[in-house]
């Protein structure tokens, strides 16, 4: 008689691996693990540079040359050590794979308490992102629109967004990582052309005259909260933390070839790419205009029309990757919650229905609020910081529990006391920006 039940409740376990395995298979982050080592660089570098890379220049001209030059370089050196730990963490327990950032902190945190500290920091990243990056598009493709055709009749910004935002409901139906893999390509491929575009027009143009290098401000407050809200700018532009092991979870895995070899390549790649787009075009940008640059460098390189309006085109094509790039791991969440938690079956239908919705919320969000931008400046301090700058370090602190003043609990001690100190200083500049030009602020503009 007991034999009898024990087979019938390993037939149950088995049919709930095999459920449990189809649904696996079917949300997006853990379809496919054929990736490639490339495919994690150009989805990296894709994640990585934003459209943010072109308001470096301005950045620079509220930190002045040293502070300026030592937080863009000290904030690649920390984000890339964060990075690597976060790949070295992926499958630090044989035969399982933390697919996802909430995954490693509930490693690390307990199930609970792990959820409530990760999930959403990482939301308000990725949506923020998102609606970020559907403000930027519309605005990118008006540019176009505005410099090749001056006399045209004016369009408003709301109906590029809808126009910018009809390209991401088609591509947003992709199932999966892999599937956007061709999309990230030609992003990433763009950004280095945009960030080229940038600081060769800028030589072209040469040293402005009466180039000044002060600092931008009134006061001395004036200066001290603009120099805040710059570590905001710089914090930005390293936000790809948010999607490293939706990434890494494409990889294939073996225990002769863990998934870490090809990611950390990958990795290394992204970053030189980086390197490649963000120096050049922060000091060579700073160099040439001094603090009469605008908050995008574009704008200060009126000239050539066409070769501004390619730029800006660039722009568009890069902000389809990157949208595509961070709402992945949301498509992630919201299609894992109804499949689990409501049971839903898994289908093309409530794939179709809930993207849908999703890039028509962000859509409308980013039309009704169009200085979205000053928003996150604020918002992104309290969760850019934290998940690119020091929450893998608490995490290797929790898990790998290195010796007391050995060498990695001292580097991980000083990122989190650096990365907490830029998670208060950010939001304050920001939230201050965002009271000085509130009486601008127009909804629906």
């Amino acid at each position: 008689m007991g034999h009898a039940g024990e087979s019938s409740d390993a037939a149950a376990a088995a049919s709930k691996d095999s459920k449990q395995k189809a649904i696996d298979d079917w949300l997006p982050v853990t379809a496919s693990r054929k990736a490639k080592w490339w495919y994690s660089a150009f989805h990296n570098l894709t994640a990585m540079v934003g459209a943010g890379v072109l308001s470096l220049p301005y950045a620079m001209t509220h930190m002045g040359w040293g502070p300026g030059v030592t937080i863009l370089i000290m904030s690649w050196i920390i984000t890339l050590y964060t990075l690597w730990q976060m790949v070295e963490m992926h499958e630090m327990i044989p035969g399982k794979r933390f697919d996802r950032y909430h995954e490693l902190g509930q490693q690390a945190f307990g199930k609970k308490l792990g959820l409530w500290i990760v999930v959403p920091q990482q939301v308000v990243v990725e949506v923020g992102t998102c609606i970020v990056y559907m403000v930027t598009g519309g605005k990118s493709l008006k540019k176009v629109h505005d410099t090749l055709c001056p006399d045209c009749k004016e369009i408003k910004t709301s109906y590029w967004i809808i126009i910018f935002a009809s390209v991401n409901f088609v591509l947003a139906q992709c199932p999966n990582f892999n599937s956007i893999s061709a999309i990230s390509f030609s992003a990433a491929a763009m950004s280095l052309t945009y960030s080229t575009i940038a600081w060769v027009a800028s030589i072209k143009k040469g040293v402005a005259p009466n180039v000044d290098y002060g600092l931008k401000a009134k006061s001395t407050a004036d200066g001290v909260f603009n120099f805040f809200s710059a570590l905001g700018d710089v914090a930005f532009a390293y936000a790809g933390h948010n999607v490293v092991l939706e990434i890494q979870a494409t990889m294939p895995s073996t225990p002769e070839n863990p998934s870490k070899k090809p990611m950390w390549r990958g990795v290394i790649l992204a970053y030189i790419g980086v390197a490649f787009c963000y120096f050049p075009v922060a000091l060579i940008g700073y160099y040439m205009f001094g603090n009469s640059v605008d908050d995008n460098i574009l704008i200060t390189l009126e000239r050539p029309a066409w070769l501004i309006a390619a730029a800006n085109l660039f722009v568009v094509i890069h902000v389809i990757g990157g949208y595509q790039v961070f709402a992945m791991p949301v498509f992630d969440m919201i299609e894992t919650y109804l499949v689990k938690i409501l049971k839903f079956p898994p289908s093309f239908a409530l794939r179709l229905s809930c993207r849908t919705i999703y890039v028509a919320l962000t859509m409308v969000i980013g039309i009704s609020i169009p200085f979205f931008g000053s928003l996150l400046g604020f918002l992104g301090g309290f969760a850019f910081a934290p998940t690119s700058y020091f929450l893998p370090c608490i995490i290797w602190l929790k898990l790998k529990k290195p010796k007391r003043f050995s060498l990695s609990w001292i580097i991980n001690w000083i990122c989190i006391v650096l990365g907490v100190a830029l998670m208060t200083l950010s939001p304050i500049g920001a939230l201050r920006n965002i009271i000085l030009s509130a009486k601008n602020y127009k909804f629906f503009s």
